[in-house]
């Protein structure tokens, strides 16, 4: 059995949801997939691909994404934390997980998170670009503090006597050091978005082996005080030199 990782699919763009019809139906079959959000904002396309995954691994396990709580297209009164709710029936009506994964020695456990601006603080240009402030929307009153508190707080952690090897999973980053210094300066104005160091501090609680995220569609395995994270977008069609278009075998059991 191997535990492959992959994120941010996008499936609205035609090429990313070919390829995911396109997947075998026969070589994943005893294979664990954590999927680590960004999939579609548009629940008919969720549904697709959460149910052709797992048509075709053993288990899938899925974390939200920003993307994933969109409510463009959903009714005026609905808002990101209801859209969360529908996502999560959603996942489970198509026999996928966000709950803890048990596999023998291994506990792939994810976490959910927002960005909380513990990374910086957005500048005005953000606040222009990113697609999050139009196309979410919150009960009143929450702030990225809260929404994160809010997502974070649902999170649970293996029993202390709980021996066994982990995995832990979030959409969002835990750490920004997770961006390499390749990334040109004018991209960094994103900082601020990419996550929360309130997801660092629980998956240290958790003593993960191996962390997966996704997020900033820039593909890397690194070993940071002792956890190896490792981030496998497929991301947009034209991210062909950050991305991989492939699944990654992170371990094998």
């Amino acid at each position: 059995m191997r535990i492959l990782a992959i994120s941010d699919i996008h499936v609205d763009y035609a090429p990313n949801l070919e390829w995911v019809k396109g997947l075998s139906r026969s070589d994943y079959v005893d294979d664990v997939l954590i999927l680590a959000g960004d999939v579609s904002h548009k629940r008919a396309l969720l549904d697709q691909t959460l149910s052709a995954m797992t048509r075709r691994f053993k288990t899938v396990l899925f974390v939200p994404g920003n993307h994933d709580l969109w409510v463009q297209g959903e009714d005026p009164k609905m808002d990101s934390l209801g859209k969360f709710a529908l996502v999560a029936k959603t996942v489970a009506d198509c026999g996928a997980t966000m709950e803890t994964v048990s596999l023998g020695q291994w506990l792939i456990v994810p976490l959910l998170g927002w960005y909380d601006y513990s990374f910086g603080q957005p500048k005005e240009e953000l606040g222009k670009a990113w697609v999050d402030y139009r196309a979410c929307r919150w009960p009143n009153g929450f702030d990225v503090t809260e929404i994160t508190e809010h997502f974070t707080r649902m999170n649970t952690a293996p029993a202390a006597d709980d021996v066994r090897r982990r995995i832990t999973v979030s959409h969002f980053l835990p750490r920004i050091d997770l961006v390499p210094s390749f990334v040109p300066q004018r991209h960094r104005m994103l900082d601020p978005v990419l996550g929360s160091a309130r997801l660092e501090d629980q998956l240290r609680s958790i003593n993960p082996e191996i962390h997966v995220y996704g997020h900033s569609h820039i593909n890397r395995s690194v070993c940071m005080d002792g956890v190896r994270y490792v981030n496998n977008a497929f991301g947009y069609p034209q991210e062909s030199r950050i991305t991989a278009k492939q699944l990654l075998c992170i371990e094998e059991v």
